[in-house]
């Protein structure tokens, strides 16, 4: 194997690629994916003649965005939010699919002509039902801007329009579109941008409609997909409603219910969770993702990282010198955290990718470079670059055109636009790349408040504005990339996919935004956290308003800069740009050890970026479900991941998703709960008390 193709391939497989246990298919087809979790799981063939914009699309597609961008949007200013994922969708619309095929006339319209349709061209296809999915990804993915609009009229109480407050958000998620259209080449097309995050959904389209013989003594995918959907569904009423407890089970906290020190080590909620297990799949997944598809490599970063980080908490000598440990210094680590990863983002890629990247920019793809779902959609008609460049200029032109004209409102100057625009561009393609390959996604919402709030302080708004277009454009585009290669996978035209994700954008658009006006408009005192009983608190719209105080008002200068008190925390970019260095160093000095090109700093450093509001356990559990999964069975029973490990990921978000609705819709409403030990969240009373002495708590010991 040539260097290039080694340098691209080897950090893509486990380390179960080189078991001897693999399946015998994948010799069968010299085209097929050189990634074995996409080999063994996207089916290699095609049937351009499946009907795709049919009626039963239209409408089920329409149904589930506007559904699911109503009720995320709705519940989102509530005490306890309550997120709806399109897998909800993904499930429901099936046997509506199925109904609609069986029921709707046959009947041809204006047959003979070049207008000839029917609203029943067959039976419900699995084409139809990516392209429904993808409509519900649109209102299953929250619309950030709707931060600005509600911190601005609610929180600021300034003035800001309807229609202004539509032009930023359209302008928020459109602009993602034409970074998608630049970097497809790079993302989409090459078999090593994977997306792990894909396969779960391949699995799960498969099971669902694609006939299989059981075998003796076993269950068929669809089989094993409806008992465990109807366990997980079952389950989840216990840790979601009647025994909360098993979503942090920390057992060192009831061996010492009277020791802080033992509580703040086991708690896996309020501490470093040490020996602390969740039995919930949501304590599991709601951070990282499903682990069941996260490849084992990057779980293992995952791992060093967490661990890394946790040493840095039990370091007692520092601790004893400095101090007890306040939120102010771990919100700098966290912030230094983020710094270092996003330079290690660049700079790992540079190293890593960046001959790929080069031999694409010079001649895109050659016929000998393509896999078979490449070739496969060679037939069917490319969306022209000049289509997104085209959604791009146009888009930002208007977004200059909103801040200048609207500037009272809006408060972005139009170079702020520009530069935003300049960051997003800079790293969709590094963290696209990330994101390819680990299932894991750096985010850039640290860097635009840093570099907005550092030359433009006192401008909430503008500071705001400014993180929407530089952070969740890029976020947009990922998004859009990622359900490209979903429609790659499973052979939708592009053409197609693209007209999906647009019109789905824009109905979200309208829907989210009319629901949150509407909220604002009639609730009385939304979002005021003083009002008693009161159950439109709006969390996450007062994490965004903080930070927009923080960054905008007091700006970075007085917290990171020569005014501020961390100013040695701008050190972890330079430490961030040099760890991939290192490794990269490593690799060449040892190219026989392959386990050194598995190592992923980007994913390594930024390991605990979601932390907080993510918390011990949420990484404790999830890494032991990844390496069971991602490396106990994907080495030692090939055929059983092959067949089940994707099937179950998706089975288990669906039943949470629907017990979950359930249970809110039923007795979170209502505020019905159940009171007893079982429902003791954690069971760690004493986690969060202070070790200082002379420091009074209410309910926690006094240390003299």
């Amino acid at each position: 194997m040539e260097e290039s193709e080694h340098e691209i391939s080897a950090p893509l497989l486990s380390a179960a690629s080189s078991s001897s246990a693999t399946s015998p298919e994948i010799h069968n087809h010299e085209e097929n994916s050189p990634v074995e979790q996409v080999a063994l799981t996207v089916p290699t063939t095609d049937d351009p003649s499946l009907p795709v914009l049919t009626f039963r699309m239209w409408v089920l597609g329409t149904l589930s965005c506007v559904v699911l961008s109503f009720l995320n949007q709705f519940f989102w200013y509530r005490t306890e939010p309550l997120s709806i994922t399109a897998i909800s969708a993904q499930i429901a619309v099936v046997p509506l699919g199925q109904l609609m095929a069986a029921r709707i006339t046959e009947r041809v319209f204006f047959k003979g002509t070049r207008y000839e349709f029917s609203l029943n061209p067959g039976p419900f296809n699995v084409k139809e039902h990516v392209l429904i999915t993808i409509f519900a990804n649109s209102g299953a993915g929250s619309v950030y801007a709707i931060h600005v609009v509600t911190v601005v009229k609610v929180f600021y109480k300034k003035h800001i329009t309807f229609f202004v407050s539509l032009l930023v958000i359209f302008t928020t998620q459109v602009l993602g579109f034409g970074w998608a259209g630049i970097f497809r080449r790079y993302l989409v097309e090459p078999a090593a941008m994977w997306w792990p995050a894909n396969l779960v959904q391949v699995s799960l389209f498969r099971a669902l409609h694609e006939k299989e013989k059981r075998a003796k003594g076993g269950v068929t995918r669809t089989q094993f997909f409806l008992i465990a959907f109807i366990c997980s569904f079952a389950y989840y009423v216990f840790p979601g409603y009647l025994f909360e407890m098993l979503t942090s089970l920390s057992w060192i906290c009831w061996i010492f219910p009277k020791s802080v020190l033992a509580q703040q080590l086991g708690s896996g909620l309020y501490g470093l969770g040490i020996g602390t297990l969740g039995l919930d799949w949501s304590t599991i997944s709601s951070y990282l993702g499903s682990p069941l598809a996260s490849p084992w490599f990057a779980t293992a970063n995952v791992a060093a990282g967490f661990v890394l980080v946790i040493n840095f908490h039990l370091d007692l000598a520092a601790y004893e010198r400095e101090g007890p440990l306040y939120l102010s210094t771990f919100f700098a680590i966290t912030y230094g955290v983020g710094f270092a990863a996003l330079t290690a983002t660049v700079v790992h890629v540079a190293l890593f990718h960046g001959r790929e990247i080069w031999e694409q920019s010079k001649a895109s793809f050659k016929d000998k470079g393509m896999d078979i779902h490449t070739r496969l959609m060679r037939r069917y008609k490319q969306v022209p670059e000049w289509w997104f460049v085209c959604i791009l200029l146009v888009n930002i032109a208007v977004t200059v055109f909103s801040c200048e004209y609207y500037n009272d409102q809006l408060q972005l100057p139009w170079w702020g636009v520009l530069l935003a625009c300049v960051i997003a561009i800079i790293f969709t393609l590094p963290i696209g790349i990330i994101t390819a390959i680990t299932n894991q996604t750096p985010g850039l919402n640290i860097i635009t408040e840093y570099i907005i709030g550092y030359i433009y302080p006192g401008y909430p708004v503008a500071n705001m504005c400014f993180k929407v277009y530089g952070y969740i454009s890029m976020t947009q585009a990922i998004t859009f990339l990622q359900d490209f290669k979903l429609g790659h996978y499973m052979k939708i035209p592009p053409r197609t996919m693209f007209m999906a994700q647009v019109v789905g954008t824009v109905i979200a658009c309208f829907v989210y935004l009319g629901t949150a006006w509407w909220l604002m408009e009639t609730i009385p005192n939304i979002c005021d956290t003083k009002v008693s009983n009161s159950v439109w608190t709006c969390p996450t719209d007062t994490v965004f308003y903080d930070a927009s105080v923080i960054w905008g008002l007091i700006g970075p200068r007085r917290i990171f800069g020569d005014l501020g008190t961390y100013e040695a925390i701008n050190w972890f970019f330079l430490a961030g740009a040099i760890a991939p260095i290192l490794v990269w160093l490593a690799a060449k000095a040892f190219p026989n050890q392959e386990w050194i090109r598995l190592i992923n700093m980007p994913v390594l450093i930024g390991a605990t970026g979601m932390m907080p509001p993510a918390t011990a356990v949420n990484y404790t559990t999830w890494i032991i479900m990844g390496f069971f999964s991602g490396f106990v069975v994907y080495r030692y029973r090939p055929d059983l991941w092959q067949r089940y490990n994707y099937v179950l990921s998706g089975s288990l978000d669906a039943g949470l998703a629907f017990m979950g609705v359930l249970i809110y819709m039923c007795l979170g409403l209502e505020n019905i709960s159940v009171d007893w030990w079982g429902n003791d969240l954690d069971g760690c009373s004493y986690a969060s008390c202070p070790t200082a002495i002379g420091v009074v708590v209410e309910g926690c010991p006094v240390f003299t």
